[in-house]
């Protein structure tokens, strides 16, 4: 991902999608744009402009040399279109628009007029099926046994990981006394520590723990989802579990346990033996499970195998099933998946006007990703590894392998679609 909480998807609506397929209307539109500029080219590099007033709202931008000319006409107004008179001839500005004149007399382009129609997307089902899921449980009965790392307090994540993984465990343990009134039946004490979400990224967790007389093993998991890429120095930004991390409902009261002795161990045993790839994926007994049994919110590994669709079209898996992890096919990483449903504005859509973040957004209520790509060239005509790592509980069985379909109607002269579209 580009960074914390950052889709994996990286073409964010961009002219040519992360599959390789053109996005109508920006390609055409931009591409009419760059011909328009190209034909401005010695007048733009040969002239500085000279600015001259059409309205009050409306400017020419004119660059000039002894053979050549290239104009800009353009409306400032975010509402209403203009007729503007440039060189004794009359122009009609749509509203928040640029008008190209590459000789100062022929409109070749406007930004808010577009000839092109939206692509209509289509993701269908492949001819492939995903054979004989199977899967295997975290192994956390031997958490700290094999742990290298150990220190008084809590550590930075990325410090102890050095990014090798994005899971770290802190392991600490405990001496409950058979004295303790919840051991009898009274209300369970909870731990609380900090944490960070994609919205609130540094946050307090508080939830029930199961302890017994005598010693406790507590295991918390951290997970990074992405590391910080920006921002003033970023590289000081804390990942983990940041503390305090307390235990409450003793007899005593709270017990602090942030400045005791930890353990850590980086990654996951699925990690260690590769279970990702054709070669490790043996390492470990994988049972045989039936979708009835899923949804169960554990640390799950789950497998399977399909063949190559036919055709050239490309591939996509469709992850809608499954809750967050990280998926691969054989051994190479797809990226991490996340079923957060996207939240916001999405009653039309108005280009016109000064950019806001908020404006045109699109999806709102659905996944903010769906689909994730399969490159072709990863795949062999048969018995393809595909491997999730599901952190929160998840179908398997209802993952599938769709093909990205994309239909780019033909261009329209008569119906010439404006920045205020509906999208």
């Amino acid at each position: 991902a580009g960074g914390p909480f950052i889709t994996t998807s990286y073409d964010y609506d961009a002219p040519i999608d992360e599959y390789g397929l053109l996005r109508e209307p920006k390609y055409g539109h931009l591409k009419d744009l760059h011909k328009a500029i190209k034909q401005c080219e010695h007048a733009l590099v040969s002239s500085d402009p000279k600015v001259t007033s059409l309205g009050a709202y409306e400017q020419a931008y004119v660059f000039s040399t002894r053979t050549t000319c290239a104009a800009f006409l353009a409306n400032y107004h975010s509402n209403s279109a203009a007729k503007v008179t440039f060189n004794n001839r009359h122009y009609d500005l749509p509203a928040w628009s640029i008008s190209i004149l590459p000789d100062c007399r022929t409109d070749v382009f406007n930004t808010a007029r577009v000839r092109f129609q939206p692509s209509q997307i289509q993701m269908l089902p492949s001819n492939s099926k995903l054979f004989s899921w199977e899967t295997y449980d975290e192994d956390v009965s031997s958490l700290a046994e094999n742990s290298k790392i150990t220190a008084s307090g809590l550590l930075e994540q990325l410090s102890a990981t050095r990014d090798t993984s994005d899971y770290l465990w802190y392991i600490t343990s405990i001496d409950i006394s058979p004295s303790e009134s919840f051991l009898r039946g009274r209300n369970k004490p909870s731990i609380s520590s900090a944490f960070g979400t994609k919205e609130h990224p540094s946050f307090n967790f508080n939830g029930p723990i199961d302890l017994r007389a005598g010693t406790n093993k507590i295991a918390l998991l951290s997970v990074a989802v992405g590391l910080p890429n920006g921002g003033i120095h970023f590289e000081s930004w804390k990942t983990g579990i940041t503390g305090p991390v307390l235990l409450h409902g003793l007899d005593r009261g709270q017990k602090d346990l942030t400045g005791q002795k930890w353990s850590y161990q980086v990654g996951l045993k699925g990690e260690a033996v590769n279970l990702v790839s054709p070669n490790g994926v043996s390492s470990v007994d994988w049972v045989r499970t039936s979708q009835a049994s899923q949804n169960q919110p554990q640390l799950k590994w789950h497998k399977a195998y399909f063949n190559a669709p036919n055709g050239i079209e490309p591939l996509a898996l469709d992850m809608s099933s499954m809750g967050k992890g990280q998926v691969w096919i054989n051994g190479q990483s797809i990226g991490r998946y996340w079923m957060v449903y996207a939240k916001g504005n999405c009653n039309g859509c108005n280009y016109a006007g000064t950019y806001r973040q908020a404006k045109c957004q699109i999806g709102c209520g659905q996944p903010t990703q769906r689909w994730y790509h399969v490159p072709r060239s990863w795949l062999k005509p048969t018995n393809n590894l595909l491997v999730v790592f599901e952190e929160l509980g998840g179908n398997p069985w209802k993952i599938s392998l769709v093909k990205r379909i994309v239909h780019t109607p033909r261009v329209s002269e008569s119906n010439l679609m404006t920045n205020t579209t509906q999208e």
